[in-house]
């Protein structure tokens, strides 16, 4: 047992001197992705602090991610320091398509009140506002921290979106659950995409990792429930909407309703004899 382990211990140390001293830390990018979010917005603490305080807290964010981009610095095209200036430089209008999102949200669902509950409560939301920050250090090709950031979300929500895709705002995830938009997908503005909704590849080969793999939503589409739109080519035209359930692998023109033919059955119980006697 106690050659087992050292064995063990040895492969363990080898593989992460190899792999590990250019990483991020993980556990150190959720903390960064929560308090940005409540840096962002500090209704979700319950409390609203004064200008100063918000500017000392952006400028402790501010340390976190340089921290966390040093260990990328020698595979990163700008040195930390300037992908830090970039990114904080970009976040007034990123944060105004954030209240844009939200606003949109709060127009359409009639299931909400007011714009601190999709603050507060709504997942896709969330998602999108996480996203736009990871899609912020995409766009500087900083390797690695943007797919932690989006996944860390991905599990808290269900909801996996790129950090590469590209969207547009404003944006609307209603519910959310099992949406899945990929790398190079295109959404326009004032779309909305609803649960288990798949914008994806219509194949999966590694050469294909510098092409345009995922479809282009133009803007005004609805996309409802469990539907799945793949392929590069493919571009669902504006004003367009897409019904549940359907399977998309060409192009859609715009002013478009899609939706699966299907026939519905309903009886009456009493009258109604089952096909196979089976008992649970």
């Amino acid at each position: 047992m106690i050659h087992t382990k050292t064995l063990l211990a040895g492969k363990l140390s080898d593989f992460n001197h190899r792999f590990s001293r250019e990483t991020p830390c993980i556990q150190g990018t959720y903390d960064f992705v929560e308090t940005f979010m409540q840096t962002l917005f500090p209704i979700c603490r319950n409390r609203v602090p004064e200008a100063g305080e918000l500017e000392i807290e952006l400028e402790r964010c501010s340390v976190k991610l340089k921290e966390l981009l040093y260990p990328l610095r020698n595979k990163m095209e700008h040195p930390p320091d300037e992908v830090v200036e970039t990114f904080f430089h970009t976040l007034p209008v990123t944060f105004d398509r954030l209240i844009a999102d939200a606003e949109m949200i709060t127009r359409f669902d009639p299931a909400s009140s007011n714009l601190e509950e999709i603050i507060l409560c709504y997942p896709g939301f969330y998602c999108i506002a996480v996203y736009r920050l990871a899609h912020i250090l995409y766009e500087m090709k900083v390797p690695l921290l943007p797919r932690i950031i989006s996944e860390y979300v991905h599990g808290k929500t269900g909801i996996d979106i790129n950090p590469g895709a590209r969207i547009e705002s404003p944006f609307f995830i209603d519910h959310g659950t099992g949406i899945v938009i990929g790398e190079t997908a295109v959404i326009g503005k004032n779309v909305k995409i609803y649960q288990g909704v798949t914008l994806g590849a219509l194949t999966v080969e590694k050469t294909m990792a510098n092409t345009k793999r995922h479809p282009t939503i133009e803007d005004n589409v609805i996309i409802y429930a469990g539907s799945t739109i793949l392929g590069g080519n493919t571009v669902i035209g504006h004003d367009t909407v897409v019904g549940g359930n359907t399977w998309i692998t060409e192009s859609i023109l715009p002013h478009s309703v899609v939706y699966r033919q299907h026939r519905v059955v309903v009886r009456d119980s009493k009258n109604f004899k089952e096909p196979i006697d089976f008992v649970i």
